[in-house]
């Protein structure tokens, strides 16, 4: 199996017409509305997030998510872009829940930096350089210890908040409980080619019902750190459906590719 052939068909990027219009600047990704319930099932199986809750949140015209990680650049996953080089058809669009709002800030990107190793021995990332740097917005900045690479995580999005449903307006969220390697290889399918020192999983195993889907990839996973702030722990990259049982979501184990991000950051 190829990585290529992984993620095309069980990742959790927008498929379809749609995302390949946008990934040249043709169209922004489809939105549902009205406004979801703050009890509704999301993300899948969270709610809706609060103005503000995760500032550093972005979403991709290509029908992706990404975290801002320098006031000039967004890190997301490497199965969202198709190389590295410069690149002026994707759209930011930061500071707001509802992709609607006349307040959002977009921005155009200039260069795409993709993972090196993302087809050969794992590393679901990619950065993308704005155009104008961002002003007024924080950013996410990555986990420093593999330790907290366990526990209960947050992610959010605005992704199918059903398997195969449409594209959300307003960011949701959910909370997604850490899975073992061993557990998650257990699945099979696809989880038995797990890479443990590459890629993290999450989700509940047993019951399902609380996962990223399609559209949120790209997007980060979160929680926070031993001084109560936020860090980036993962970045969503594939599962088999989404919030099925026996299927958690699969990330991109930030602390893995935290010097090599930070590496060609400085480069671009």
């Amino acid at each position: 199996m190829t990585f290529k052939k992984r993620f095309t068909l069980l990742g959790k990027a927008l498929v379809g017409i749609t995302a390949l219009a946008a990934a040249v600047g043709l169209a922004t990704p489809a939105v549902a509305g009205p406004p979801p319930s703050a009890s509704g099932t999301q993300v899948v199986g969270g709610s809706r997030a609060a103005q503000g809750e995760f500032p550093w949140m972005v979403r991709l015209s290509m029908g992706c998510g990404g975290a801002l990680y320098t006031p000039k650049i967004v890190l997301t996953a490497a199965h969202c872009v198709t190389r590295t080089g410069s690149n002026t058809s994707i759209t930011a669009t930061l500071g707001v829940v509802d992709l609607q709002s006349s307040s959002a800030k977009k921005v155009r990107s200039s260069y795409v930096y993709r993972s090196t190793t993302y087809d050969t021995t794992g590393g679901d990332w990619a950065l993308i350089k704005l155009a104008s740097p961002v002003s007024g917005i924080p950013t996410l900045p990555l986990a420093s210890s593999a330790a907290l690479n366990t526990g209960t995580f947050t992610v959010a999005g605005w992704g199918a908040a059903t398997e195969g449903g449409a594209q959300q307006r307003y960011q949701l969220k959910a909370q997604v409980p850490f899975v073992s390697d061993s557990t998650c290889k257990a699945q099979g399918g696809d989880y038995s080619s797990l890479i443990a020192n590459a890629e993290i999983c999450a989700g509940s195993v047993s019951a399902g019902g609380v996962d990223t889907c399609q559209g949120d990839s790209g997007g980060p996973m979160f929680r926070r750190d031993t001084a109560g702030e936020w860090v980036q722990v993962g970045i969503t990259s594939w599962g088999t459906g989404c919030a099925r049982a026996h299927a958690p979501g699969v990330y991109t184990e930030v602390t893995t590719f935290a010097s090599a991000i930070a590496s060609a950051a400085s480069k671009i």
